[in-house]
């Protein structure tokens, strides 16, 4: 059987890309057919190109608004067959027309549990919120801001001194767990959503 394919969107850094790479890459299972990117200089490229992952760059300013530009990612993911579009730090918004074009074929992953705490500085919602505990949510990404079917959700406490470097700390090692459990589910098969209910994801275990 040949393995499932994926490619990574990632603006920054590319710390969820890394556990991706770590843990899912090159087993036969699931392989990383490239990593795309808004920003030159983000270091999910370098390590992409250390994996040996080809690469692509999509600045902004190449194309004349973000229909075009994600028309253009959307050739190339098309081009490296991939099955699945794992967003990873992608700091763009997505247009209607792409969503659409990869329906129930991308996923986020979100520092929060979703429906709560949605959008920018989950974090420091949380925090500001008074909650005791957080999480991560790993969903498919639909036209919204965070509103699409969850995938899997993991709780993260928040430390009783509320201190907010460790509780990121927290989260991106739930983060580097699940993100990779849930392509592995979606590369097996076991995610599919209900016919009867597009807003529910059906794991079978």
């Amino acid at each position: 059987m040949s393995a499932f394919r994926i490619v990574v969107l990632a603006s920054g850094s590319g710390t969820n890309l890394q556990a991706v790479l770590d843990r899912l890459h090159g087993g036969g299972e699931v392989e990383v057919v490239g990593v795309g990117s808004d920003k030159p200089g983000a270091g999910a490229l370098g390590r992409a190109e250390a994996a040996g992952v080809e690469t692509h760059l999509f600045p902004s300013a190449d194309y004349e608004d973000r229909a075009a530009r994600d028309v253009a990612i959307g050739d190339w993911i098309e081009r490296l067959g991939a099955d699945l579009v794992v967003l990873a730090g992608y700091m763009q918004l997505l247009s209607e027309s792409f969503i659409e074009r990869f329906r129930h074929r991308v996923v986020n992953i979100h520092p929060a549990l979703l429906p709560a705490f949605p959008g920018l500085d989950a974090i420091g919602q949380a925090l500001e919120a008074g909650v005791d505990t957080t999480g991560v949510t790993v969903h498919f990404v639909d036209e919204g801001v965070d509103t699409g079917p969850a995938i899997l959700q993991r709780r993260v406490a928040i430390p009783a001194d509320r201190d907010r470097a460790a509780l990121e700390e927290a989260v991106h090692a739930v983060e580097h767990e699940l993100y990779p459990e849930a392509i592995r589910m979606i590369a097996r098969g076991l995610v599919r959503i209900d016919d009867s209910d597009q807003s529910v994801v059906i794991v079978d275990e």
